[in-house]
């Protein structure tokens, strides 16, 4: 569902499965990147963790079961028109370990195809604007992959 104009920014989820040097990407069947490639995601949903969030929506999408790691990525994603913010989204991409890397992806919720691809092949597709710069920053060893920031989900006092 695309969330336009909102009052606030909205938080999303990446799962980012790499096996070898490939990397899971779902073509999105829905606006606002209908027919673009990605990392498979989706909105972090009331009351859960971006981890936990991150897994099930890589899960809806590629029947890729995989277990979170921890944090790698954090980008922003805002459009703006001469109405306002047309959508601002706070990126959290989450690293997560394929429970079985051998297992083959299935499209589903708003996914139309899923596959993995090496980081060259990946980058001849159209990917949409945040996975393209988040395969550029993995190529470039920006991202913390051997050591992902672990997330922690704390409960205030009553």
């Amino acid at each position: 569902m695309v969330h336009l104009y909102p009052e606030k920014p909205l938080v999303g989820v990446g799962g980012l499965v790499l096996v070898g040097d490939r990397i899971l990407l779902v073509k999105r069947g829905y606006p606002p990147s209908r027919g673009y490639w990605s990392i498979p995601g989706g909105h972090v949903e009331l009351g859960e963790g971006v981890l936990e969030a991150a897994a099930r929506e890589t899960l809806e999408e590629t029947g890729v079961e995989a277990r979170p790691l921890g944090v790698v990525n954090v980008d922003d994603l805002i459009k703006v028109d001469s109405r306002g913010v047309r959508y601002h989204y706070v990126l959290v991409t989450v690293l997560l370990e394929p429970r079985d890397p051998g297992a083959e992806p299935r499209p589903g919720g708003d996914a139309v195809e899923a596959a993995y691809y090496t980081m060259d092949e990946a980058l001849k597709l159209p990917l949409t604007a945040s996975t393209r710069g988040l395969i550029w920053k993995i190529r470039g060893g920006m991202l913390p992959l051997e050591k992902p920031i672990p997330v922690r989900r704390y409960t205030p006092p009553d």
